[in-house]
């Protein structure tokens, strides 16, 4: 089994209630049959598998339920072996499955869902993305059509609003920067699910004097972003805290209810041996450090009001640049 490399810690690791902080992962892939990868999976998480329906399979291990699936409710929902239909069709059902099967495992992404982990057990991850690259796991990079992603749903520290503002500040500056270190692979650049947050809200965030309660907080980002298709989206996290409020400015049934932020810019480039779960979740933590250090964050929050000023450094500088070099003179990378 392939050595995993180290996932760096936050300087918060406990919730306000003294619990362990988590984070959710989803990594979608392919090159893998779907059986192949409940196996291994098993395997390597040291699980003991079991098919809840086509194409869905849970493994319970140590750390909680794993879930295998097809990315794709209407193919893992599809059942042309069904009684209710007729008999003429569920005869050519079993043949029309297999070749249905063969190509869903070809264009649409199987994906690997973790329960909640606690930040200290992240190099369970990353030893079973490594061992799914040596077996012949495949990522964005393969095909154009492909555009698989690696989702985080890290916990908070806790759900006050100034300390939701100081991680919404945080992702606001290094949005370009992350982006450039993740966004690798063409065929998720031109999707419309991973936008950065509206420019009007990202000025309004990133005021000094910006320190709104709950309702002013979901306001200003929901007139904004009213969409599940951000880099970041913060409606699940929404629907945990006022879903009443939330239902004023969208109503979509795939949103779902966590205390969790939910990070989904990042490729998963996982057949790259360069590329590591590691190298994504350490960046995360670069923003989790800046959200909680609060001279530095005044001091980003200030260049980024600056950007847009007339001035030879602006001139002759990218955003992505200007970060860059500040976050390697604080030591952050």
């Amino acid at each position: 089994m392939t050595q995993s490399r180290a996932c760096r810690m936050p300087d918060i690791l406990k919730t306000g209630e003294g619990d362990d902080r988590r984070v959710g992962v989803e990594i979608e892939l392919s090159g893998l049959g779907y059986d192949d990868l409940v196996a291994l999976s098993a395997k390597l998480l040291k699980g003991i598998p079991d098919l809840r329906s086509r194409y869905v399979t849970t493994i319970e291990t140590g750390l909680g339920e794993f879930t295998v699936e097809l990315d794709s409710d209407p193919i893992k929902d599809l059942d042309l072996t069904d009684e209710r239909l007729p008999e003429s069709i569920r005869e050519f059902g079993g043949q029309a499955m297999d070749v249905i099967d063969a190509a869903a495992e070809r264009i649409v992404p199987l994906e690997i869902v973790s329960p909640p982990i606690p930040f200290a057990n992240l190099g369970v991850i990353e030893s079973l993305m490594d061992n799914l690259r040596e077996a012949g796991a495949l990522g964005s990079r393969e095909a154009i059509y492909f555009a698989f992603g690696l989702q985080l749903n890290p916990e908070l520290p806790d759900l006050q609003p100034a300390t939701l503002v100081r991680y919404f500040q945080a992702f606001a500056g290094l949005y370009d920067w992350l982006k450039h270190r993740h966004q690798l692979d063409v065929s998720r650049k031109f999707t419309t699910y991973i936008e950065p947050w509206h420019t009007r809200y990202t000025e309004l965030l990133m005021e000094d004097d910006y320190h709104p309660d709950l309702s002013q907080l979901m306001d200003d980002y929901l007139e904004y972003n009213p969409t599940r298709n951000r880099a970041l989206d913060l409606l699940p996290l929404f629907a945990h805290l006022d879903s009443d409020r939330l239902e004023q400015h969208v109503q979509d049934p795939r949103i779902k209810s966590r205390p969790t932020l939910h990070y989904r810019l990042p490729d998963c480039d996982i057949n790259n041996p360069d590329w590591h779960f590691s190298t994504v979740w350490n960046d995360w933590v670069v923003l989790e450090q800046l959200a909680n250090r609060a001279d530095d964050l005044a001091e980003l929050r200030a260049l980024f009001r600056e950007r847009r000023k007339l001035s030879l450094h602006n001139l002759t500088h990218s955003w992505r640049e200007t970060i860059e070099d500040w976050l390697s003179k604080k030591g952050y990378v």
